[in-house]
């Protein structure tokens, strides 16, 4: 029962997303406009750097804020952190208001990560923003992110039921990207440099 008031939590907070409510307040629909995706980078697109950057914190926040709040409440139980934070990750990208379709999860998973382990948030930011800059691939980051941290905690951590739990949060951004995965076999898929000198034919990041 414990764990399912704390899923249940973790997931609600998820559902909060605030690139489209400051669309709603702008009478654009985001969904339907710039890369169509629930997230900061086209809040960014749409709306400005601040709103990208608000929508960023906003989206790591609310699993970082799940993460916290599920410790205190329940401190003895070991894995009430981990199951609010993918859980919270899971509302973002299946918000129930939104037909279930959300956001990526890249913020919220980082917010997650942060929430557990500081010094491996830092170290998975720094190996996502190199995979991205290398491959010139966001979704490559993204990738090379969801992955180190289940790895870490099953093989440098050894705690397997952790991992268990995180992959849960990893498989769900994966499926989320498949469109980006289709794109790069396809080589269709636009780098972050077009993106940065413009390139119109936003894809979906």
């Amino acid at each position: 029962m414990a764990y399912f008031l704390i899923v249940l939590m973790g997931y609600l907070l998820g559902c909060s997303n605030l690139a489209y409510y400051i669309s709603r307040s702008a009478k654009k629909d985001i969904r339907r406009s710039g890369s169509g995706n629930l997230g900061a980078s086209n809040a960014t697109i749409l709306f400005g750097w601040k709103a990208g950057v608000a929508v960023a914190i906003h989206d790591a926040g609310k699993a970082l804020l799940a993460v916290v709040l599920a410790k205190g409440l329940f401190p003895d139980l070991e894995y009430a952190g981990a199951a609010a934070g993918v859980a919270a990750v899971l509302g973002h990208i299946f918000p129930f208001y939104l037909k279930f379709k959300g956001g990526k999860g890249t913020a919220s998973f980082l917010g997650l990560t942060l929430a557990l382990n500081w010094k491996l948030a830092l170290v998975v930011v720094a190996i996502l923003v190199l995979a991205t800059i290398i491959t010139d691939y966001i979704v490559i980051g993204t990738f090379s992110a969801i992955v180190t941290v289940p790895v870490y905690i099953g093989f440098f951590a050894h705690n397997l039921l952790l991992m268990a739990i995180i992959c849960i949060a990893s498989f769900a951004i994966f499926w989320k990207h498949r469109e980006n995965i289709g794109r790069l076999i396809r080589k269709e898929e636009i780098g972050l440099r077009s993106t940065i000198r413009g390139d119109k034919r936003y894809d979906k990041q």
